[in-house]
């Protein structure tokens, strides 16, 4: 995967916050600029602040989203086989599944780092 590196001045208290968590900045980034708008921004939400808590990679691989997520999707995915998603609902499920594929792929490149040993 190409990088490009950014160097940004920020405001102290900002640096601070953002710091601790450097090394997960690309995902937390990625995930403020999906701009959610249904329900599932919540869900997002959750997720930055799991990764702003700078977390191990052993603890983002084993990472999942809260209960209340979790039930979330499944109900939006036992509607969808039903048939009975509102258009709101079918909005709702395109960006679960859009955090989803975000947090597949990168765990798909940190067990990638794991198993070559970085």
């Amino acid at each position: 995967m190409n990088m490009v590196q950014i160097t940004m001045k920020l405001p102290d208290q900002l640096a601070g916050q953002i710091l601790p968590a450097r090394r997960w900045l690309p995902v937390v980034l990625e995930l403020s600029l999906a701009r959610l708008k249904t329900p599932a921004a919540e869900t997002s939400s959750e997720i930055m602040d799991f990764f702003l808590l700078n977390p191990s990679l052993e603890n983002v691989l084993a990472y999942h989203a809260s209960d209340r997520a979790q039930r979330r999707l499944q109900r939006l995915l036992a509607l969808n086989e039903a048939g009975l998603l509102s258009e709101t609902e079918q909005e709702e499920l395109a960006e679960m599944e859009r955090l989803e594929h975000i947090l597949i792929m990168l765990k798909a490149q940190l067990a990638d780092q794991v198993r070559l040993g970085n």
